[in-house]
């Protein structure tokens, strides 16, 4: 007949030892940390990210415009510079009016294959130099939730790494306190004189 262990480490017993109850509670407190704790400190820090993302996308769509201009620079005879959103791209020359009828050159990303005379959708700044495209929602909630589930990542293993020390921590007493207990017992059992 098999009898239940619940709680064993924790109920009265001449067995235990003070290390059995130092670990039973430390299993106790890295179970709620790893499903409470963790979790909720990745949403927290998830939340937050997302404030901030969101923040710098709004002040970026607020600094940042696009414009139409014609490119009047010509392809350069290397290899294309940077790869943006899955197509390759490089820094060209670019000429656009403004609203007041003044004619403003930059230098800006332009898509592979544009040749002189192109015109291109190009992003400036307050200053009218070239920037890339503000930062879109989709990529603001990819940051979020990189930034959460990393944190809730980091902080598991933490928890874990924690109980691996305490844990090993009490295996040295548990059996300090076992070796003190069976020098006082063993000479009762081997009838020898310590």
């Amino acid at each position: 007949m098999r009898t239940r262990m619940w709680g064993r480490r924790l109920r009265r017993n001449p067995l235990r030892r003070r290390s059995d109850v130092v670990e039973a509670w430390t299993v106790l407190a890295v179970a709620v940390l790893l499903l409470l704790g963790a979790p909720l400190l990745g949403a927290a820090t998830a939340w937050w990210s997302h404030g901030e993302a969101r923040a710098t996308a709004a002040e970026q769509q607020a600094e940042r415009h696009r414009v139409r201009a014609a490119v009047v620079g010509t392809a350069p005879d290397a290899l294309p510079s940077v790869q943006t959103g899955g197509e390759y791209s490089y820094r060209a020359t670019v000429r656009w009016s403004t609203p007041d009828g003044d004619e403003r050159s930059t230098t800006a990303r332009v898509p592979a294959g544009t040749r002189h005379g192109d015109t291109v959708e190009v992003w400036l700044d307050s200053r009218g130099r070239g920037v890339p495209p503000p930062v879109a929602d989709a990529a603001v909630w990819q940051h979020s939730v990189t930034i959460g589930a990393c944190t809730t990542l980091g902080t598991a293993l933490t928890v874990l790494l924690a109980h691996c020390a305490v844990r090993k921590v009490a295996l040295r007493h548990r059996m300090a306190e076992w070796e003190r207990d069976w020098a006082l017992t063993e000479p009762r059992w081997t009838h020898r004189r310590a």
